[in-house]
């Protein structure tokens, strides 16, 4: 018998199953719902369509959006369109992989084991730190789970987060925070990088931790350096966010005295997709092991002596008590990690400084070029990496709705998030931006602004 068989058919089969159920009528199933907020109308929707119909009509529908692989993209602000290796799809889409979840039983899943202790390895390499866990959603909650980690190892409940910091992710350490009995504290910014001296005003012996990013919202580098040295004389931690395409060519965050290095790995292998699924990775010192969010892969050795892996100190809510665990995360990423570890195997060391090389070049070049059209200005004077705020002699969202037409994005309008800076708009370029797209986007702006 089929499953849909069961289902009431007319009126007599709804009235005998109300019966069963011992209802009188379907309006008392909704007998809990106030009548002030139930709909007393039909629901307006179109008339039904046939399949031939409905298909033609999605069709054209999907015709009025573009993806990113059909636009010429100059947005950024988290999310990059770099180039991913056909390598990392082909892995990633073995089957093995691909429909593989959680390794609850990990003596039996030692080839993705393996594949996650070397992504562990690479973020180590990457960020200058002693260890790195797996499975964190995305730079965001990455960003979170490193301030809860910082106030449990300092026993403190402040935090200073500098405006320069994504504000989407400072969104999202709020919404942590609430119910955490965490307060938040925010750092203003200086031509384009965190405040130092308001910093130091700010920094006391409750600061469980100091979070900046480099390079920030702005594009601009901040002083990593200085900011921690200011954060670790109270007792503070130093948590970093970084580009980690941007660390091919800069310094690692480890080695200029970051106590907790977080980011975003979309750019590493993962597509721009709607916003997701991303990973955020966490990497810090050995000796806050068990302070850790999320889950290690450990290597270790079986009874014969065959190398082998497992997981360990597994302190989240599935494994012990909740009021034990140090981080309610539940998804596996692992697919994710894999993606992150191919591209950064495919690459080496040499291609990533490649990448970063062209990105910083292409970016110099795009702002020179930008900045000496008539009305354009950079905002800030500092050191960037892919990404530049220029002030526009027109508002961003009137030229990219202008630029639509010739399918290009050129940018953020940035008065959205931070109303001091209307009229600015922050571009992004990586090394899929060629000199002929650039000239192309610089022309464009002139012409929209003329």
């Amino acid at each position: 018998m089929t499953r849909w068989s069961y289902l009431p058919h007319t009126s007599q089969d709804r009235l005998a199953m109300l019966e069963t159920i011992g209802v009188a009528g379907v309006e008392e199933l909704f007998a809990d719902i106030p009548q002030e907020v139930r709909l007393r109308r039909p629901l307006r929707l179109p008339p039904p369509l046939s399949e031939m119909e409905l298909r033609e009509h999605l069709q054209t529908l999907a015709m009025k959006d573009r993806d990113y692989e059909q636009t010429l993209c100059f947005l950024g602000a988290g999310a990059y369109d770099h180039y991913i290796p056909s390598v990392v799809g082909h892995i990633v889409g073995r089957s093995e992989f691909l429909t593989a979840y959680t390794q609850y039983q990990p003596e039996i899943a030692q080839g993705y084991l393996q594949a996650l202790w070397e992504y562990q390895s690479l973020i180590c390499l990457l960020t200058g730190m002693e260890m790195a866990v797996t499975s964190l959603y995305d730079g965001a909650t990455a960003m979170a789970e490193a301030a809860m980690m910082a106030c449990g190892i300092t026993g403190r409940n402040e935090v200073l987060v500098s405006r320069t910091v994504h504000p989407h992710w400072r969104d999202v350490l709020a919404t942590y925070a609430r119910d955490r009995a965490m307060k938040i504290l925010t750092v203003d910014y200086l031509d384009g990088v965190s405040n130092l001296t308001e910093l130091s005003r700010l920094v006391n012996d409750n600061t469980a931790a100091v979070i900046c990013q480099t390079p920030n919202f702005f594009g601009c580098l901040e002083d990593l350096r200085g900011i921690g040295d200011i954060a670790q004389k109270q007792g503070a931690l130093m948590i970093a966010a970084v580009n980690p395409i941007s660390l091919g060519v800069l310094e690692a965050p480890g080695a200029l005295g970051a106590d907790i290095v977080i980011g975003e790995g979309q750019s590493m292998g993962l597509p721009l997709s709607f916003g997701g699924p991303y990973i955020g990775f966490l990497a810090t010192r050995d000796k806050w092991l068990r302070r850790t969010p999320g889950r290690i892969v450990g290597q270790t050795v079986d009874q014969d002596g065959t190398r082998g892996f497992v997981l360990t100190i597994q302190a989240r809510e599935q494994h012990i008590r909740r009021d034990k665990a140090t981080s309610n995360i539940c998804s596996n990423e692992a697919l994710c990690s894999l993606a992150v570890a191919v591209y950064l195997c495919a690459l080496g060391k040499q291609g990533l400084r490649q990448v970063a090389e062209l990105c910083l070049q292409k970016a110099h070049y795009a702002r020179r070029t930008i900045t000496q059209l008539p009305g354009f200005s950079p905002v800030f004077d500092q050191p960037l990496f892919n990404e530049f705020v220029v002030r526009c002699p027109i508002s961003p969202r009137e030229i990219n709705e202008e630029l639509q037409e010739a399918g290009v994005v050129a940018g953020l309008d940035l008065g959205r998030y931070y109303p001091e800076l209307a009229g600015c708009m922050l571009t992004a370029v990586t090394e899929k931006r060629t000199r002929e797209e650039i000239d192309l986007l610089a022309g464009l702006l002139k012409e929209v602004s003329a």
